[in-house]
């Protein structure tokens, strides 16, 4: 299944907090989006890797995507092996994206940054057609998506661009709250996190209210780019 957009994620939620507005988006535009989750993010301080995934597919349902998929790899102790990079490979080589939405190169998350590196350096060697991969047996081809975005999550990072969400800012904290056992829960007996209280909410809305004022909408979704965008029409912007 060839997709447009692979979104990949060091944990799930990580994508629903910092880019789900522009999947929706995309989507909308007819675009075809798929999730891949490098980890269960089974280090989590609430709930567990099995809710989490149910919430993940909860979430997926609210955003419209395509498919979701989840590597498996160990939340807090993956390193960009060997073994790690083929895995991931062969998911973009199965979907071959011209777009990869990957997690920002600096983040309060130590998995958030090494995710971001981890994304982009595969997203290159997927493309090395002497690096062999398979999926149910059947070799694959070589597969180098165009470009690779970087979504911008807990730390501020000043955006290279930013897309216009806010007619999906109300399903964007919807495909978040999905996330029952990370999120505000008033009855929840689990142990607090950064993340848990309901003030939280009031962070995201906020960060999207700071990059909306940036092209002048109410709500918006920061990304970083490894190269310049090339641009045929001064005209096109916001």
């Amino acid at each position: 299944m060839k997709v447009d957009i692979l979104a990949i994620a060091a944990h799930p939620d990580d994508i629903e907090l910092s880019c789900s507005g522009t999947i929706m988006k995309q989507i909308e535009l007819g675009k075809t989006v798929a999730i891949v989750d490098l980890t269960k993010g089974e280090l989590g301080t609430r709930g567990s890797a099995e809710l989490r995934m149910k919430e993940a597919n909860e979430a997926g349902k609210v955003m419209g995507i395509h498919a979701r998929e989840n590597l498996g790899l160990a939340d807090g102790f993956f390193t960009g092996s060997e073994a790690e990079i083929k895995l991931l490979a062969s998911l973009i080589r199965k979907y071959q994206p011209e777009i990869v939405l990957a997690n920002a190169m600096n983040d309060r998350h130590p998995d958030h940054g090494r995710a971001g590196k981890f994304i982009s350096d595969t997203c290159f060697y997927s493309g090395l057609r002497k690096i062999e991969t398979s999926i149910d047996g059947k070799a694959q081809e070589a597969w180098r998506p165009k470009v690779i975005y970087h979504y911008i999550q807990d730390y501020y990072h000043q955006p290279d661009f930013v897309v216009d969400i806010t007619p999906f800012m109300e399903r964007k904290m919807n495909a978040i709250k999905a996330f029952g056992s990370q999120f505000y829960d008033p009855n929840s007996k689990e142990p607090k996190s950064p993340i848990s209280g309901e003030d939280f909410f009031d962070f995201i809305k906020g960060r999207a209210m700071q990059y909306g004022r940036l092209i002048n909408s109410q709500y918006g979704e920061g990304f970083t780019v490894e190269r310049p965008l090339g641009v045929s029409d001064l005209s096109n912007f916001k």
